[in-house]
């Protein structure tokens, strides 16, 4: 039987103090974000202020006293041709009221107080346009919101029911809301029509019966299937084209949020050829620590120990915490601005032909550890730098991943950037014949010819990152 005893083992572990990990989680910020932690910490710690800056002539814009004597002789005016006589005793001042928008749920409530529905069928149909989502569609199952009506609301709901109230759903605005997948979302919309012309009617038989064809774009099989000649169906497959996939996009009674915008944490200033890189601080208020804080401390460590009681000594080492915690987040601020503008510095230099005009062709192949060997920090470091920081320039704000691309080496020996293969990419695909689109080892093929070795695979990639599909879903007839 094995014994239990004790033993002291010395080893050396790498840990991170509290000051390095406030550091790095202040590195990660960018702009919006870290005006938001400012603001939190001035909140959370009571030594922590907001600097004021001292507006300049305040002495010039003080109100200079003015004696009762010169305000009786300013003006003789009489006080009734001073006064506006506009108003009728009944006016009175109300309130303005600023509405937002309806949402689209709210909406479709609304038109649903015009259907001829029973208080239990109107209970169902409000149920059924909460679990809409924000594209338009009923994408739960049916039968799993019979179970939530029963075990939530206590209404014994059939499929079948539920099936009736979804297609008084659907027959409201926007057309083709409450579809549970994208062929009948369109369908939906084909069928709103009242007198289908002849394409309608063709490109709604095509989605009924082709739709697995027709998403994989085997033209020439469904004209044999169909048959009918090429401009006849390609005036059905421009029927379908017109229609929308996201019937919400058909709603614009507002209610949504806000568009979010970016706020570049960096400003690049070009005049006469000459940079001039800033941080972006005009939100991010200035802080310092209350001096009231710092002279309490002095007057309470300036006093006699023995006499102080318990309380005062919480109080001090209270205080005394909060000064320390202060002092180490403007250090980290401090800290965090002079890392970002050090490596901001070291990517505008590697990259300045680049910032003269915004041209792509001219970004030169650059990874993080480039920069990381230029500053001396690390790569994490420089990784976290980069994360979802932006930069204002005079052709644009454009965020710092995009500065960094892989190297590709010609026939010549020259290393290029891996955007001037995507623009070859994207420039080949724009000039195809869209009848017989390119295949990804076509478009190998081209760029092997223009001293660019690259493989199929690393094609595909570079397809996929500029939103491309592949060369059988871009045929068009």
């Amino acid at each position: 039987m094995s014994s239990i005893a004790q033993k002291q083992v010395q080893r050396q572990l790498q840990k991170l103090s509290p000051q390095q990990i406030q550091m790095i989680k202040l590195l990660e910020l960018p702009a919006m974000q870290l005006e938001q932690r400012v603001k939190q910490e001035i909140e959370e710690n009571p030594v922590l202020e907001e600097e004021l800056k001292e507006d300049k002539g305040d002495e010039e814009n003080e109100p200079k006293e003015i004696s009762v004597e010169e305000y009786l002789k300013e003006d003789d005016t009489p006080a009734y041709k001073a006064h506006a006589n506009n108003y009728s005793r009944d006016d009175r001042q109300r309130p303005v009221y600023l509405s937002e928008g309806r949402t689209l749920q709210e909406y479709l409530e609304e038109q649903l107080g015009f259907k001829s529905l029973s208080p239990r069928e109107m209970t169902i149909a409000r149920y059924l346009v909460g679990s809409i989502d924000e594209d338009g569609y009923l994408r739960r199952d049916l039968t799993s919101i019979s179970d939530d009506l029963a075990f939530g609301m206590g209404m014994e709901v059939s499929v079948e029911e539920l099936e009736r109230v979804l297609k008084v759903i659907q027959e409201l605005e926007p057309v083709g809301v409450g579809a549970r997948n994208l062929q009948e979302c369109l369908l939906l919309q084909l069928s709103s029509s009242d007198t289908p012309t002849r394409s309608q009617w063709l490109a709604k038989r095509i989605l009924t019966s082709y739709f697995d064809e027709f998403t994989k774009k085997h033209y020439e099989k469904l004209m044999g299937r169909l048959g009918v000649g090429e401009e006849e169906f390609r005036g059905a497959i421009d029927e379908i084209r017109r229609l929308t996939p996201k019937p919400s996009n058909l709603y614009n009674g507002g209610g949504s949020e806000a568009t979010p915008y970016i706020m570049p944490d960096f400003i690049l200033d070009c005049q006469n050829g000459q940079f001039q890189l800033s941080l972006t601080s005009y939100n991010i208020p200035d802080i310092k620590i209350n001096r009231r804080y710092v002279e309490m401390i002095r007057e309470m460590a300036g006093g006699d120990a023995s006499v102080k009681s318990e309380s005062d000594r919480e109080v001090l080492q209270f205080v005394k915490n909060k000064i320390d915690s202060a002092k180490w987040f403007i250090s980290a601020i401090k800290q965090r601005r002079d890392t970002l503008m050090h490596t901001m510095q070291e990517i505008l230099d590697y990259q300045r032909e680049f910032f003269y005009d915004g041209n792509q062709s001219k970004l030169r192949p650059m990874i993080l550890k480039d920069i990381a060997d230029r500053t001396g920090l690390d790569v994490s470091t420089i990784s976290r730098v980069v994360n979802s920081k932006y930069i204002q320039t005079h052709f644009g704000i454009i965020p710092l991943k995009r500065l960094f691309s892989e190297a590709m080496q010609t026939d010549s020996g020259e290393e290029v950037s891996s955007y001037e293969i995507k623009n070859i990419l994207s420039d080949c695909i724009s000039k195809e014949d869209k009848r017989r689109p390119l295949t990804d080892e076509a478009l190998m093929d081209i760029l092997n010819g223009m001293g660019y070795h690259i493989a199929r695979r690393t094609v595909a990639k570079y397809r996929e990152m500029l939103g491309i599909p592949v060369a059988r879903l871009r045929k068009q007839l």
